[in-house]
């Protein structure tokens, strides 16, 4: 085994080795654990003595075995090839496991995350003597179609910098030497690959944090219209089994307007990411006609899989996010789910004996929690590129509790949350995002791009059809003791507009060809024609026309079905549709005027 000789083991706790006899480590050190070369990283370090938590199975594992050193962190290699790769928690291709250790991962069984034998053609973007920094790109990669790999400085070299080598157009791997840069203020030269690593728990280095002004558009009406969520923001999903957790997710990663998606299956059920495996190569990019994995990394850690792995699997995820992001483009991660991440910490904080909070969880979840969704952000980065990294993490409390611990946590950390309601869910109401419990802190932030995508109309309808949904509330209380014959037929319309608005708009379908994708016009001019048949319909029950007249037109039907109809490039048909309404609704109160 290469590598120095820092201790040996004392004691094997399941993932957990207490190791003596420590000479030369330091604290969150890679290392390798027995002949075996289990990986393993230093968590506590004492009087000679550490606690290693190995990311493998450490069967096999027994006292007095060698503790090889490092020297490093845990660390992500990052280079061209992560695109469309699928990895474990700590970023090892699970294609690549397969064929050195067929369909089960042999014990230290090592490979590098990128190709380090295939060849890239680069194409450089400075030459000899430039003046360049840290983050500055020295030229590109075509990693796939869709994306431009942009080959960064990284971004430990400090100071301004000289070019004094640099290669010509040509093909080359990622180890080989592109660029020999010369410090102005140290004198030290450094080579330039097209390979990165980077610590996982450390955020990447950014030059400025900036405003969260644009939304992530989605494609589902209740998100993008009720509870946005803006690029660089923040948002937790929470439900319990069978609400759409990861379906939601599924969606949001095929159809959102994000240049890279990294989805972290994080100790979700074997049967569920072997769904994500199977189904997102064949996803067609709808921006692209691509495959869905041309701009997608799968990070697989499923629930059979080692705990501590688990634990590290989130940081290995935001990690090549955030080296995405300083390229330029905007990023959305989706982890599912944050639950069981936090169960992983429980279990390793249980065998270091380390003092329980509530519900057995350790006293510092909240930070980690923290310190995930802190990363995400709209930033200058150090490229001088805008970019972004969103995270949408999904959470699942037993039951679902929305008090438990994890849930009431990450509401602290994040500024939007989609509950998903299981009644909803029971009635077949997809996405069971609850207009009641959810909410979003970036409507203000947005309303500016939305009013110039909806000539300023997004943000007073929303108003308003929030309003009604709150009135429903009350008087759905008043139904439930009194009945609805008890209501004047004012207040059952309210009833009955936000009925039409739940199964014409919050409902969609995502195995229609037509409904699973939502665009921001054809959103605008839903919310719209249903906003205008409550003021229409409002004004003709003042006049005398009974309720149940207006709930029998046509044009009503035609209202309930257009987001089948109607496709998102004849958006303009449902301005048609509105002018029916007012046509038919207008000769309903003529005659109830001329009575």
């Amino acid at each position: 085994m290469q590598g120095r000789i820092v201790g040996r083991v004392k004691r094997v706790n399941g993932p957990v080795l207490i190791a003596s006899g420590i000479t030369d480590a330091q604290m969150m050190e890679l290392v390798h654990v027995s002949d075996l070369g289990i990986v393993g990283e230093i968590v506590k370090l004492n009087e000679g003595e550490a606690t290693i938590q190995v990311y493998e199975d450490a069967t096999g594992i027994k006292p007095g075995d060698n503790i090889y050193g490092s020297g490093m962190s845990l660390s992500a290699e990052l280079a061209p090839g992560l695109i469309g790769n699928i990895y474990d928690g700590i970023q090892r291709p699970l294609e690549e496991l397969r064929t050195l250790s067929g369909d089960f991962i042999g014990k230290g069984i090592a490979a590098s995350a990128v190709s380090h034998d295939r060849l890239w053609h680069f194409v450089p973007s400075v030459s000899v003597g430039d003046i360049v920094h840290r983050g500055s790109i020295i030229g590109t990669v075509q990693e796939t179609e869709r994306v431009e790999h942009r080959v960064m400085i990284p971004p430990t070299v400090e100071g301004e910098l000289t070019v004094v080598n640099m290669v010509g157009e040509g093909d080359y791997k990622v180890t080989d030497q592109l660029a020999l840069v010369s410090s102005s203020r140290t004198g030290k030269t450094t080579a330039v690959t097209m390979v990165q690593y980077w610590p996982i728990r450390v955020p990447r280095p950014i030059d400025d944090h900036l405003g969260l002004g644009t939304p992530l558009v989605t494609g589902l009406r209740v998100i993008d219209t009720l509870f946005p969520l803006s690029k660089g923001g923040t948002v937790a999903i929470p439900g319990g089994f069978g609400t759409g957790k990861t379906m939601t997710q599924h969606s949001i990663a095929q159809w959102c307007d994000a240049d890279i998606i990294v989805y972290i299956g994080c100790g979700e059920r074997g049967n569920e990411m072997t769904d994500v495996l199977r189904e997102f190569p064949h996803l067609v990019d709808p921006r692209t006609g691509l495959s869905l994995m041309e701009r997608t990394i799968l990070i697989a850690n499923t629930s059979n899989m080692p705990v501590s792995a688990r634990e590290a699997s989130i940081y290995t995820g935001i990690t090549m996010a955030e080296y995405y992001r300083d390229m330029g483009y905007s990023v959305a991660i989706m982890a599912d789910s944050t639950s069981r991440w936090a169960e992983a910490l429980r279990e390793l904080s249980g065998r270091m004996e380390e003092m329980p909070a509530e519900e057995g969880f350790p006293a510092y979840l909240p930070t980690r929690i923290a310190q995930f969704y802190e990363r995400a952000g709209n930033m200058k980065t150090l490229s001088g590129r805008d970019g972004s990294v969103s995270v949408i993490g999904a959470v699942s409390p037993p039951g679902g509790d929305f008090s438990e611990p994890v849930t009431s946590h990450t509401k602290r950390f994040v500024r939007a949350f989609w509950g998903l309601d299981r009644a909803l869910a029971s009635a077949r109401h997809y996405p069971a995002i609850s207009w009641l419990d959810s909410y979003s802190e970036y409507v203000d932030e947005v309303r500016s791009w939305w009013d110039g995508h909806s000539q300023d109309r997004w943000y007073s309808n929303r108003q308003k059809m929030m309003e009604l949904l709150q009135k429903e509330v009350r008087l759905q209380q008043i139904v439930k003791l009194v009945g609805p014959d008890a209501l004047p037929d004012s207040q059952n319309f309210i009833l009955e507009v936000c009925s039409l608005f739940k199964a014409a708009f919050l409902q969609q379908n995502a195995f229609d060809e037509i409904d699973r994708y939502c665009s921001i016009e054809k959103q605008t001019k839903m919310l719209q024609i249903i906003l205008r048949y409550y003021e229409l319909g409002a004004e003709a029950i003042q006049k005398g026309v009974p309720m149940v007249k207006i709930r029998r037109l046509q044009v009503v039907q035609d209202i309930t079905k257009m987001r089948f109809n109607i496709s998102n490039d004849r958006a303009d048909d449902i301005d048609k549709l509105q002018l029916k309404l007012e046509r038919s609704i207008m000769q309903l109160g003529s005659l109830y005027d001329e009575e």
